[in-house]
């Protein structure tokens, strides 16, 4: 147990003070960010709409995510990753607060997509941050710290705000996640110091090449697409598979779930290090991450016994802990030299489509076909990204020679 316990802290080792205080930083940030999971919640029994109406306000979220990533790619290129992260904070915290305000349809949707936009131009700019604080041979490790970072955030938030709407209604959830994201912007400002980011701002301009016109970049991106469509169904159309298949209730459903979140947080940083030790590719192990998740879908339809899916959230983890830190690992070394922001980008705008289209088309699947009809056509999509993936990894071994 000893030993457990020095291999697990031992791969935390290395990582610069840098990326721990941008981890502290995420952490605050997405753990103020808890008005998002209770959005449903407000829109129907705050504001009164219908689902199909709350439907649609939920499509300009996904908008202004892909908008906000796109954006953030552009200012990280022209005013460096540190100015863009603190405009980021900044503004979230003020259209956070003011978020509350709106009350018509259209009104709400506006202020969604603002939201989403101001918020989600953070995300290509601390990718980028995470190339220029740490060493090259720890970009995996110190994106798994980010991530670790931001799963702590979405799991302690959601349990904060149910305290918050509880005290002070919906009015102070959006008053803290101001307050919080604020406070992330300060803490930016005061212990990441901007000349490291003065020094990235300036090798931007002198590499123009941008990741539209990187073709193997694209084919990554596309497999990113269809790897996204395929995890977020775990977070959307699974959990109406356990209920209405299974008969699991509330807690058990939330137990599974929760299960990703604590295998995460206890093993994705020492299986990090110990793939990282291997000398595989990064389109190796992205390969291995794909044809796990879509083999959970294969592994929940071949039984109806309820352990079988304990099994697939296990399969579907273990692809996430590996696919996840490997992909974002793939883009910020394949833009060394180039327009880091631009690739981080669309790197964040292809879990930005994954998710515009992903969670009804989903839903839709099921009404129409069935579960079992779409949890083979979800392993379908996942050997189709791996055969993507593979075709990229000739690619790049040919580049090489």
């Amino acid at each position: 147990m000893k030993n457990l316990f020095h291999s697990y802290f031992e791969s935390f080792k290395g990582l610069r003070k840098e990326i721990w205080l941008l981890s502290l930083i995420t952490l605050i940030n997405r753990a103020g960010t808890m008005v998002i999971p209770f959005l449903s919640l407000y829109l129907t029994k705050n504001r009164g709409f219908s689902l199909e109406e709350v439907g649609w306000i939920l499509t300009f979220f996904g908008l202004g995510s892909v908008t906000g990533s796109w954006l953030g790619g552009k200012l990280t290129d022209k005013i460096g990753h540190y100015r863009t992260m603190v405009i980021s904070l900044l503004l979230s915290s003020v259209f956070f607060i003011l978020l509350q305000f709106p009350s018509s349809f259209w009104a709400i949707c506006l202020g969604i997509y603002l939201v989403m936009t101001v918020a989600d131009i953070f995300r290509p700019a601390v990718f980028v941050a995470i190339s220029a604080y740490s060493k090259p041979e720890n970009r995996t490790r110190s994106i798994t710290l980010i991530r670790l970072a931001i799963n702590l955030g979405f799991s302690a938030g959601p349990a904060i705000g149910g305290l918050i709407i509880a005290t002070a209604g919906y009015s102070g959830l959006f008053w803290v996640d101001g307050i919080t994201c604020f406070l992330a912007g300060i803490l930016l400002l005061k212990l990441l110091h901007p000349k490291r980011a003065k020094t990235e701002m300036e090798d931007t301009f002198i590499q123009a090449k941008s990741a539209m016109s990187d073709k193997p970049y694209l084919l990554f991106i596309l497999a990113m697409v269809l790897f996204g469509f395929i995890f977020i169904q775990y977070f959307s159309t699974m959990p109406l598979y356990y209920s209405e298949y299974h008969k699991l209730n509330e807690m058990q459903i939330g137990l599974l779930l929760g299960l990703n979140g604590l295998l995460i947080f206890l093993f994705e940083m020492p299986l990090i290090k110990f793939l990282e030790s291997r000398r595989h590719t990064a389109t190796g192990y992205l390969i291995l991450g794909t044809f796990l998740t879509g083999i959970s879908f294969l592994a929940i339809n071949l039984s109806d016994w309820a352990g079988i899916l304990v099994v697939g959230m296990l399969l579907v983890t273990i692809g996430e802990m590996i696919g996840f830190p490997f992909s974002n690992s793939f883009a910020l070394n394949r833009s060394d030299g180039k327009k880091r922001g631009s690739y981080m980008a669309l790197y964040s705008i292809s879990f930005s489509i994954s998710h515009i289209f992903g969670h009804n088309s989903g839903m839709q699947l099921i009404n129409r076909f069935g579960y079992e009809f779409t949890w083979y056509l979800m392993l379908g999509f996942a050997l189709l990204a791996c055969l993507l993936l593979f075709i990229l990894k000739k690619i790049l071994l040919r580049e090489n020679v």
